[in-house]
């Protein structure tokens, strides 16, 4: 699962990378999309997560069909999503001045963007599907295929970014078709290989385009809403930090896209390990054995904050050499290191919130760490963020103090949340 979710954060990654080359102003006009962009992405990946939870419960109680049923309803439902978010960017892709970006870097954007918001239908089909083999023990399949994915977009971006094999020099507006063609091929391999795989053949649906059960939709979204809410939030309140750093210069929202798909691309292995621990609780939860719950979900949580406690001593003793991977301008490069700085500071408590927060969906408890993750991110985390940066006049160093505080918060409080539900759950057994 954590080498899943790092291939398809490298895409990302890849991207800020190579976008890099072509000079602040591009690697900005990344920046801003990725911002608006992940949003619909972010709630998308958590809305879908219920696919996982009522799989993996259906797993550990023996009712196969019941598996099978819920990724069927989640692929209908992950087109209708994948749709929508299309139009909505394709909609905004034209108006990201309204959001006080400078102009020459909102036109700069306006392709990338609309490439970006129809790569998000492939993306959350494809993860409907990995959820569903992930669930029912059969993670590798998916995995490499996103890996796969992951060759195949920098392969794309260094043919169509920079101009290479008699193509043209597309620059940012490439590096979106690369996206594009590379979520494609993820989703239509990952169809083919869950239709073709011998293991998962006893959970499929026995038909695909009637039938439909409205009460299996409604318990998609009744789990999923929330988590996607919480996702919605989290990512939410960093988009509005590249927001803030636009109304700063060009310069800050750069060393921002840096920083932040760096640190994304860490919180991919905790949020792996937090996605393997909720599979692991609802298929104890399934066959009614409580106690390994907590188990499950404080070794889930140690996992966690110790490979993120390894990020952040690598982000410290590293941050010039690793800002300096991505660009060549001096500024830059100096605020960048600055804020990977920050970002070693709160890796751990960023580790905490997501792999217990992971725990609790296992147990199927949503709504009040979504109200949890409310209160950190944005009434905590986000003012905080603007308080730091411009009455304090700290800049974009400001804005990501305010963001550490608030994930600080949501890790104690998330940990705090699942000691108390599994030893609930331990005493009800007993």
């Amino acid at each position: 699962m954590v080498s899943a979710l790092v291939g398809q954060m490298a895409m990302g990654l890849a991207d800020t990378l190579m976008v890099g080359r072509l000079g602040v102003k591009p690697l900005a006009a990344a920046a801003c999309v990725n911002a608006v962009g992940h949003l619909p992405l972010a709630l998308g990946f958590g809305l879908f997560s219920s696919v996982a939870v009522l799989t993996s419960r259906a797993f550990g109680s023996r009712t196969n069909r019941e598996a099978g049923e819920a990724m069927r309803h989640g692929l209908i439902l992950s087109i209708v999503y994948g749709a929508l978010s299309a139009i909505a960017l394709t909609f905004l892709s034209s108006r990201l001045n309204l959001l006080g970006q400078p102009e020459s870097v909102a036109l700069l954007a306006r392709p990338y963007c609309i490439l970006f918001g129809l790569s998000i239908l492939p993306a959350i089909f494809s993860h409907v599907i990995k959820q569903f083999g992930e669930a029912l023990e059969r993670p590798w399949a998916p995995t490499w295929i996103f890996l796969v994915g992951l060759l195949m977009n920098l392969f794309l971006n260094w043919m169509l970014i920079f101009g290479h094999l008699g193509f043209d020099a597309m620059g940012l507006e490439g590096a979106g078709w690369a996206t594009l063609y590379s979520r494609l091929f993820i989703a239509v391999a990952t169809l083919m290989d869950a239709l073709g795989s011998k293991k998962l053949k006893v959970f499929l649906p026995t038909h695909w385009l009637r039938n439909w059960n409205y009460d299996i939709f409604k318990s998609l979204l009744k789990i999923g809403g929330p988590v996607g809410a919480q996702h919605l939030m989290e990512v939410g309140v960093f988009a509005l930090a590249a927001l803030m750093m636009g109304w700063i210069s060009a310069e800050a929202l750069a060393a921002h896209q840096i920083a932040i798909t760096l640190a994304a691309t860490t919180f991919m292995v905790p949020l792996g390990i937090g996605m393997a621990t909720c599979v692991r609780i609802g298929h104890a939860w399934g066959e009614r054995k409580p106690r390994r719950i907590q188990r499950i979900g404080w070794v889930g949580i140690g996992m966690a904050m110790l490979a993120m406690a390894c990020f952040s001593l690598n982000f410290c003793l590293f941050r010039f050499q690793i800002a300096g991977w991505f660009v060549d301008d001096p500024e830059v490069t100096e605020l960048t290191a600055r804020l990977l700085l920050v970002a070693a500071i709160f890796q751990i408590a960023d580790g905490t919130q997501v792999s217990a927060i992971s725990a609790l969906r296992g147990l199927a408890d949503v709504r009040i760490p979504a109200t949890i993750a409310a209160f950190a991110y944005w009434g905590l985390a986000a003012p905080m963020a603007w308080f730091f940066a411009f009455p304090l006049k700290m800049g974009a160093t400001g804005v990501w103090i305010g963001l550490a505080m608030g994930l600080g918060v949501a890790a104690v409080t998330l940990a705090y949340r699942f000691a108390k539900k599994s030893s609930k759950e331990a005493l009800n057994s007993s």
